[in-house]
């Protein structure tokens, strides 16, 4: 029995060697340096109808964290796709600028970024005008990296929780057009 729990561990050693868990303000991130990329984010939706403009603003890279940075959205399919969006946290220009951090960026495929991804954080902002939502976002990753060296993510899960009730959607990191958020409802 001591030996299994021993090997799990070991497992577990290399993912934490590189992730460090950051919480801030509207988000908490399970963040790897290696990957240069969010492992998870989970998030409560603040402001379903702020109104704030993110007009002038573009991520920054925080102190002492390796992240990605601009180089490695540049010339290829990939967004720099919010986990905690935006949308959901523009109360004021502050808060909103908060979502800017490349600890919440991922490599996201344009298609799924502004296509389904998009609708569904638009269905939990209307969700959350009349129940508290709990969001988290899990990144699973290809061996894949960009050139400017963060790893592509294959997929991402996303699990959102209200009113007692829990829905959990699997996206892969395609283009999406054709289809429906709800389409990818998995539980």
């Amino acid at each position: 029995m001591m030996k299994l729990k021993l090997t799990s561990l070991l497992l577990i050693i290399p993912f934490l060697i590189h992730s460090q868990l950051i919480k801030t303000d509207i988000f908490t991130v399970m963040y790897d340096q290696e990957k240069e990329q969010p492992v998870w984010v989970e998030y409560t939706v603040e402001c379903p109808q702020g109104r704030a403009s993110r007009q002038g603003m573009d991520f920054w890279i925080p102190k002492e964290i390796k992240t990605s940075d601009n180089g490695d959205y540049k010339n290829n399919i990939y967004d720099k796709g919010h986990l905690a969006p935006a949308a959901s946290f523009n109360c004021d220009k502050e808060t909103l600028y908060k979502t800017f951090s490349y600890l919440n960026s991922a490599l996201q495929h344009q298609g799924l970024n502004r296509g389904v991804w998009k609708e569904l954080e638009g269905f939990e902002r209307n969700l959350a005008n009349f129940y508290e939502v709990k969001v988290k976002v899990k990144v699973y990753f290809s061996k894949e990296k960009v050139p400017g060296g963060a790893t592509i993510p294959l997929k991402f899960e996303k699990i959102i929780t209200f009113n007692g009730k829990q829905y959990i959607f699997s996206f892969p990191n395609i283009d999406t057009k054709g289809t429906k958020w709800i389409d990818y409802l998995i539980k």
